[in-house]
């Protein structure tokens, strides 16, 4: 009589445990060498990439016209002075755009001035200067009010505020481009016995957010 040799369910789940077993630790075994180079390559690049946004202060400002035209317009010209340093060793950054103007209460009262773009490289410091006009431009009602309180308090506080982008640099590998901005309050004396322009010579530290 012969033999039908069978196996039960059990065993067959049992040995394709095993093989399923055989095979996750052969792809752990080959995977492991691959996460263990990439992982820090990744950690260092997260640390090389996560640089320190550029610092800007003001180092002059000057207010040769600042007068009303009409009810509501308004005749400006300041003369801006600002100095960048870039605090990263290992990063380079590039300014695609910047736009410069200047701000009083929340009013905008001066155009929108264009800098030229430029590169700035590691732990490296520019000067910025910029020519800011506006002429007849619209203000609120109560704008001249305003100047007259300031110039009996004796001190007129101006917003000089950059918009821009820039795009950091590692070796020759190149950001995408974010969105900056800059605002610096200048403080400047101000009274009827003051004389044009109003000047600021604080180098008041500005803030930056990218």
């Amino acid at each position: 009589m012969s033999q039908v040799l069978s196996k039960s369910p059990m065993h067959c789940a049992d040995k394709e445990e095993l093989n399923i077993g055989k095979f996750n630790k052969k792809l752990f075994l080959t995977l492991s060498p691959f996460f263990t180079i990439i992982l820090p390559v990744i950690f260092l690049i997260w640390l090389i990439l996560h640089p320190a946004k550029p610092e800007f202060s003001l180092r002059e400002a000057d207010v040769f016209q600042l007068n009303l035209t009409g009810p509501q317009l308004l005749n400006s010209s300041i003369q801006l002075t600002l100095f960048s340093r870039n605090p990263n060793n290992k990063v380079g950054i590039y300014y695609d755009e910047l736009q410069a103007y200047a701000a009083y209460k929340g009013q905008q009262i001066t155009l929108d001035t264009s800098l030229p773009p430029f590169y700035q490289g590691h732990e490296e410091n520019n000067l910025l200067t910029a020519s800011l006009h506006g002429t007849g431009l619209p203000v609120t009602p109560s704008f001249g009010y305003e100047v007259g309180r300031d110039q009996t308090a004796g001190r007129l506080v101006l917003n000089l505020k950059v918009n821009g982008k820039l795009r950091w640099k590692v070796g020759t590998w190149v950001s995408r481009r974010y969105s900056f901005n800059v605002n610096c309050v200048s403080v400047m004396a101000f009274g009827p016995a003051v004389t044009v322009p109003l000047s600021s010579k604080q180098g008041t530290q500005c803030s930056t957010s990218v």
